[in-house]
C-alpha cells in the first residue's frame, strides 16, 4: 500500500482506510506492507494507525518523473529483509535508492525532497543573468539548463568534489573569480543552507 497524502489529511484518510476501535482495527492479510511519503508523519504515529502492518518511510523527489530521482527509505520495527528488498526494486525503477535511519528523513525532505525547487529557481537566476548580459531568453534559458545538468553530470561521473570543480574553473583574477565574489558577498551558500533547514523545520512541524 503507498501512502500518497497530504500529512494534513492523514488521521481523516486513515480512519476510512482502517475503520475500526483502535487495537482491533482488521489488518489486510497478507500483511501487505505500507510506504508512506507523508513529511514529517513518524514512523510511530503510522504503526499506531496500521497495527501489525509492517511500515515503510520513504522520500523520493520530482526527478523521479523522469528516472532521475532519488529515494531516502527508513523503515520500521516489523519491516523484512524481503519488505526492504521490493520496496528498493520499486523506487530503483525511477531513480537512486539510499536507506537511513529515520531521524533523519526530515533533513532529508528539507535537502533532496525540495532541493528540484531550490536548483530550479538557481536555473532561472541564472537564465535572468544571462538576458540581463544581453542574450536571448531562449538561448540564456538553454545554456542556463545545460551547464547545471552537465556540472552534476560531470561531477556524478568523476566523483570530483564540488570544490575542486569549482577551483578547476577559477583562473586567478579571472571571470569566475569575480562572479564568486559576488555569490559570496549575497549569502548565496548561506541562503542555500538556511533553505534546506528551514524546510527540515516545517517537515518536523507538519508531523506533530
Amino acid at each position: 500500500m503507498l501512502l500518497a497524502i497530504k500529512p494534513q489529511v492523514f488521521e481523516v484518510v486513515v480512519a476510512d482506510l482502517m475503520p475500526g476501535d483502535g487495537e482491533h482495527q482488521p489488518v489486510p492479510e497478507p500483511l501487505a506492507v505500507v510506504v508512506s511519503i507523508l513529511a514529517g508523519v513518524s514512523l510511530t504515529k503510522l504503526e499506531s494507525a496500521f497495527g501489525r502492518q509492517p511500515v515503510i518511510r520513504a522520500m523520493p523527489n520530482t526527478p523521479a518523473t523522469v528516472g532521475a530521482g532519488i529515494t531516502a527509505i527508513a523503515p520500521g520495527k516489523l519491516v523484512k529483509p524481503t519488505h526492504m528488498e521490493q520496496v528498493t526494486a520499486i523506487f530503483k525503477a525511477v531513480g537512486e535508492v539510499v536507506e537511513v535511519p529515520e531521524y533523519l528523513m526530515d533533513a532529508v525532505t528539507g535537502l533532496s525532497g525540495s532541493g528540484p525547487a531550490y536548483v530550479a529557481i538557481a536555473i532561472e537566476a541564472l537564465a535572468d543573468g544571462g538576458v540581463a548580459a544581453g542574450l536571448p531568453r531562449a538561448i540564456a534559458s538553454k545554456l542556463a539548463l545545460s551547464t547545471v545538468l552537465g556540472t552534476a553530470q560531470l561531477l556524478q561521473k568523476t566523483q570530483m568534489h564540488p570544490a575542486e570543480m569549482k577551483d578547476r574553473v577559477t583562473s586567478p583574477g579571472g571571470t569566475t573569480i569575480a562572479g564568486l565574489t559576488e555569490l559570496e558577498r549575497a549569502g548565496f551558500r548561506s541562503s542555500l543552507i538556511e533553505a534546506v533547514l528551514a524546510a527540515k523545520q516545517r517537515s518536523e512541524q507538519l508531523g506533530q
